[in-house]
């Protein structure tokens, strides 16, 4: 076991029980969770203080939650994912691989981001959106329905990619 918990109001405080990653050490207090399926207890994944994970979500292998993030719903971070900042994933959302979701961006519906993209700033993806490669989507962009953005492409400010629309190569939005 890597770690253990202790009942916290309507959730269960994590705390480490060994060294996880370079990260966290032995003893370090971890953040809250709502039930102990929300977090694996293999791999290096960890949710760190001020960060939540709640209902069916699930964090596994190497991601961490950081932050004020918070996972809900039937949402999940794997591979070496990471939520930090003030960002939620929620609904039927993915993130994994390399990916990073920070800032006050929000993911959620059956969106997936995945590879080695970047989401941040007050970004929305929604509905069934792929971010993916090495894409970024930043500023107060949205990206929703079936849209797809990858490879090197950047979505940002306050542009909307929508529909069927995909951004690929290094495109700017």
């Amino acid at each position: 076991m890597k770690y253990r918990t202790e009942k916290e109001g309507d959730y269960l405080r994590i705390y480490a029980l060994r060294d996880i990653g370079d990260l966290v050490k032995e003893g370090d207090i971890g953040g809250l969770i709502e039930k102990e399926s929300n977090l694996s207890q293999e791999g290096d994944c960890w949710v760190f203080y001020d960060a939540k994970v709640r209902e069916n979500a699930r964090v596994y292998e190497n991601a961490r939650i950081d932050g004020n993030s918070e996972v809900s719903g039937n949402a999940q971070v794997y591979g070496r994912a990471r939520v930090s900042g003030n960002a939620q994933v929620y609904g039927r959302a993915i993130v994994c691989g390399n990916s990073e979701v920070y800032g006050y961006a929000r993911v959620f519906g059956n969106a997936k981001v995945y590879e080695n993209s970047q989401v941040s700033g007050i970004s929305l993806i929604y509905d069934y959106a792929r971010v993916f490669g090495t894409a970024k989507v930043f500023g107060n962009a949205k990206v929703f329905d079936d849209a797809a953005i990858f490879y090197n492409a950047s979505v940002y400010d306050y542009a909307e990619v929508f529909a069927k629309a995909t951004v690929g190569g290094n495109s700017e939005v």
